[in-house]
């Protein structure tokens, strides 16, 4: 191919596709010119010279996809072409969440429950990595040089589990001004923000004085503070009112993770739920947001105190029976002739599918303004739940096409620009020039999630090309 002098040049064109930039606005039917890891032309470029020209007709472009709650810390860095992300169109990765971080791990981490989170419920092998400080752990991921960009919290439990005897009791001075230097150590590392998980045991007994402390360093550092709740079933409206005034006091942007109503008692909850939100986010002087995910069961550890409201329960791991991985836990029960509370402690240290919510709030919560989309998926479960291979293609296909709670333009949104607003990432999540060149084309027409609760590592189908960072990651 001659070049002649004037021409403009590029690494990939991408043509004859309906562009959706990541704002929220109609798609366009404009060209997309990539030269190294950057977007550097927008518009009728048809006379641009390519080395590789990408004829999108027919097919959506949009910005990489940020998946906004993930639980994939280790997997950035033990598989770092993170397979299961990419093939959604998935460009970023927010992880650190529900309070849990790998690092700076402490000497009762490894002991306590839900840290299993990391290994798919099983106990951490001696071999596996110990981060002594945030520092530590972004330099392996730097290391690995995972396909996906990382956005990382750190983890109210760890802090916990870092320098507390036990946890069923409210941190005392002295142990909040070490949670605070770990706070502060991350975020001086290049942490981007702090999370909690108030509804797991280890930090059960954590008073929201706890909680304000830890938050307002993290907010000195412009952080955000991410938090799974104290409790997303009746006690939903008091968790939603302990997270808001969390923000208000320490001065922070808050993402309330996974929002949902768990449990038959708290379906329809989300109407006074948002109504709360929404009047947070008129009134207070830092951002309110939410993300979700399209599903109606939940999925975390094996616990006793979770199995009452749930219609059905599916193990995903256990450490002592992994043969089991994908049955019902009704079915293990009976089959050994024993009580489910029984079965747990047999299959402890376990994983597990919760059938707890309503798709009515579902749809409510998604279609909500303020709403991002996130997994929540656990890479380490042997059957894990298919929100980990699904989540996005389904959003596009389910939500959008067949349901239509949303249009495509407000879904590329909810998953690109939006989330970039909320986490601060500059140049990503909106297609512009200069922006970073992480560009998914898929088929609007036929995009969905194949993963189901039976088979949950299949792969969707519609998502034609990912590229990120310029590279062409998915060519379908």
């Amino acid at each position: 191919m001659s070049v002649e002098a004037g021409d403009k040049t590029c690494d990939i064109l991408i043509s004859n596709g309906l562009v959706f930039d990541g704002t929220g606005a109609p798609g366009v039917r404009i060209d997309v010119a990539i030269q190294n890891d950057r977007i550097v032309g927008l518009g009728a470029l048809k006379d641009w010279v390519a080395r590789e020209k990408i004829n999108a007709q027919g097919m959506a472009v949009a910005p990489g996809f940020i998946d906004a709650h993930t639980h994939d810390d280790l997997a950035l860095i033990e598989h770092p072409e993170m397979r299961y992300k990419v093939c959604q169109g998935v460009s970023t990765v927010v992880v650190g969440n529900c309070g849990l971080s790998p690092a700076p791990i402490g000497p009762r981490q490894e002991d306590v429950a839900p840290f299993t989170i990391f290994r798919g419920g099983k106990t951490p092998s001696l071999d596996s990595p110990r981060y002594p400080n945030f520092a530590s752990y972004l330099n392996d991921i730097k290391l690995a040089q995972p396909w996906v960009h990382a956005v990382t919290l750190v983890g109210h439990l760890t802090c916990r589990a870092a320098v507390m005897d036990r946890f069923d009791r409210a941190a005392n001075n002295e142990e909040i001004c070490a949670m605070q230097a770990l706070v502060d150590e991350a975020m001086t590392a290049g942490a981007d923000g702090f999370s909690t998980g108030l509804a797991y045991p280890p930090g059960l007994a954590a008073p929201i004085e706890e909680v304000i402390a830890l938050a307002e360093v993290a907010g000195r550092h412009k952080g955000i503070y991410c938090t799974h709740m104290r409790d997303e079933g009746l006690g939903l409206l008091g968790s939603i009112d302990e997270t808001l005034t969390v923000g208000k006091l320490a001065k922070i942007p808050v993402v309330i993770s996974h929002h949902k109503c768990s449990g038959r008692a708290s379906w329809g909850l989300s109407k006074q739920s948002l109504l709360k939100i929404d009047s947070a986010a008129r009134d207070q002087l830092y951002p309110v947001h939410l993300d979700v995910y399209p599903y109606t069961a939940s999925s975390t550890g094996l616990m006793a105190d979770w199995i009452d409201d749930a219609d059905r329960i599916i193990i995903t791991g256990s450490e002592p029976h992994p043969e089991l991985a994908g049955l019902d836990l009704a079915d293990i029960a009976d089959d050994w002739e024993c009580t489910l509370i029984e079965a747990i402690e047999r299959l402890h240290p376990a994983r597990a599918i919760y059938f707890k919510m309503d798709e009515a709030d579902l749809e409510r919560i998604l279609a909500h303004p303020l709403c991002m989309i996130g997994s929540d998926g656990l890479p380490g479960d042997s059957h894990p739940h298919p929100r980990l291979w699904g989540t996005f293609p389904r959003i596009l296909g389910r939500y959008v096409r067949e349901r239509k709670i949303i249009d495509l333009a407000t879904a590329v949104h909810k998953m690109t620009g939006l989330t970039a607003k909320v986490f601060g990432l500059s140049g990503r999540g909106v297609l512009a020039v200069g922006n970073c060149a992480d560009v998914v084309i898929f088929d609007p027409d036929t995009v969905i999630d194949k993963a189901t609760y039976e088979k949950p590592k299949s792969l969707p189908v519609g998502i034609k090309k990912v590229i990120i960072g310029g590279q062409i990651r998915i060519d379908g």
